[in-house]
């Protein structure tokens, strides 16, 4: 499916688990699509980090992909555009280029895009961020549901540049932001302690077949840092938790998570009324495992096979239900996802354009570049020929 199309099937999925559910209130307004719908400053010395590699200050190690991805994405405001997907901006993109303004040392690009987070995402009751912003919408936030892995994006971006630029005032508010995450859609009292992607349309009071959730959205190398600012929450619970789903939810004879999985049953499904896919959210959980440095081959395993045997240039997207490719994600941003998963899993050195992000594509495939480029200099610099 294009990723164009991802709304429609959402819009239709929901309204197939309403009607299922007969008692769930969840409206489609209610629930933020999944992530693919949409996928130089002052510089310090910045402290190590306590919890195992490199520091994430300065790691990009490429200004001049920094420069054209700031150029290309982020606004003078600090807004972050999905080209992609409307010109919307998400709190994903404003966390993913929190952390990459950080990789970079960029403090300026950091403030400026974090200001612009504040002043308009944060309009919520709570600590919690609006998921999505709509340029050409008045309000330009119509939905109040928050985007959790959005949150803890923003929250461990936010870590990240207190102990790069010793700023008291960034760790209190990652504290603020980390201690709702776990207060609001942690399920700590459900079977298996589910991260719900939102606070409102995936519980069990909301779909028949709740809880739903999304394993993208563990994003497994920012718990040990938000557990440096919020002790409180029992973050490596979630790690576990995660990697426990990981290993359930293998679906058909790819052995692959679908996009959206429901925790209604012991043994996990994919959800009611989304389509049975391995597919844009779900290609960041390698990337995920990859940089939080777990590097157990039982959880890379599945997508090394799918990875590694291709029928053409870029990424699958994957039926779970016969293990086939419906789709392929040609821009090139992608590809480096399964070369931080070789580098992981096996300790292939990347190819050269791992190095040279692309100078044309789309905000998702040209951020997942970035980030794994992130990822290869803080934990696999052998793969990187140093």
């Amino acid at each position: 499916m294009r990723r164009a199309q991802a709304g429609l099937f959402l819009l239709l999925g929901l309204l197939g688990a309403q009607a299922a559910a007969q008692t769930t209130d969840a409206t489609p307004d209610s629930v933020p699509p999944p992530t693919e719908m949409r996928r130089p400053g002052a510089e310090t010395e910045a402290k190590p980090q306590a919890e195992g590699g490199s520091t994430l200050f300065n790691a990009l190690g490429n200004p001049t992909a920094w420069l054209a991805y700031k150029s290309r994405f982020v606004t003078d405001q600090g807004r972050v555009v999905d080209t992609g997907n409307g010109q919307i901006s998400h709190s994903e993109g404003q966390g993913y280029a929190m952390l990459l303004a950080v990789a970079a040392g960029d403090r300026d690009a950091f403030q400026r895009i974090w200001n612009w987070t504040r002043a308009n995402l944060m309009v919520r009751d709570d600590a919690l961020l609006a998921w999505r912003w709509e340029p050409d919408k008045r309000p330009a936030v119509a939905d109040l549901n928050n985007a959790t892995d959005g949150d803890i994006l923003v929250a461990w971006a936010l870590v990240e540049a207190a102990d790069a630029w010793s700023d008291l005032g960034y760790r209190v508010a990652a504290r603020r932001l980390a201690v709702d995450i776990g207060r609001r859609t942690i399920l700590f009292k459900a079977e298996g302690q589910p991260l719900l992607p939102g606070m409102s349309g995936f519980s069990a009071e909301d779909r028949a077949d709740g809880p739903v959730v999304n394993l993208s959205y563990w994003v497994f190398p920012a718990f040990p840092r938000l557990a440096s600012v919020a002790g409180e929450i029992d973050w490596a619970s979630v790690t576990r938790s995660g990697l426990d789903l990981l290993a359930k939810a293998q679906f058909g004879p790819a052995k692959l998570p679908t996009e959206w999985i429901s925790l209604r049953d012991p043994t996990p499904k994919p959800a009611a009324g989304f389509p049975a896919v391995f597919s844009y959210n779900a290609i960041r959980v390698p990337l995920y495992l990859a940089w939080a440095g777990i590097g157990d081959r039982r959880a890379h395993a599945a997508f090394g096979q799918s990875w590694t045997t291709r029928e053409r240039t870029g990424l699958p997207v994957i039926d779970t239900a016969d293990g086939q490719a419906i789709e392929w994600m040609q821009e090139p941003g992608y590809a480096a996802l399964s070369a931080l998963e070789a580098c992981a899993l096996s300790g292939e050195a990347v190819p050269a354009s791992f190095m040279t992000p692309a100078k044309a594509e789309n905000y998702y495939p040209a951020t997942l570049h970035l980030l794994a480029l992130v990822a290869a200099q803080m934990r696999y610099r052998a793969c990187l020929g140093r």
